[in-house]
């Protein structure tokens, strides 16, 4: 699947299930909420965090990380984005951008060292 098949797909879901998309400040807080789920896996999976009893049975990243996505589709379908087009406009920034930053620092060559 595209971007743009995701973009049109979430779109196509909106319109028969869900009736209406929540308005933008309803869908900044539900991203952020799900951000926070992924955070929460994280942390505890590879993080030094514990788990405890409910984590163990309730996480699943790759679950949490698709209700980002179609959280953030959501809010591109509302306010007009192309998310493709303008992921592939990112990319060449960072390109343009980083293209020899990352391969030039030394904190990335090597592991860091355990505190």
């Amino acid at each position: 699947m595209t971007i743009k098949e995701a973009q049109e797909a979430v779109d196509k879901w909106i319109s028969t299930y869900g009736v209406r998309y929540f308005n933008e400040l309803t869908n900044m807080a539900i991203l952020t909420e799900e951000v926070g789920e992924v955070a929460r896996i994280i942390a505890r999976t590879y993080g030094e965090q514990s788990k405890g009893r409910a984590d163990i049975e309730t996480e699943n990243l790759a679950d949490e990380l698709s209700d980002v996505m179609f959280v953030l589709v959501c809010l591109a379908n509302q306010t007009g984005i192309d998310l493709e087009q303008a992921f592939q406009k990112n990319l060449q920034k960072k390109t343009s951008r980083d293209f020899e930053r990352h391969q030039q620092n030394d904190k990335l060559r090597y592991p860091r060292p355990r505190t």
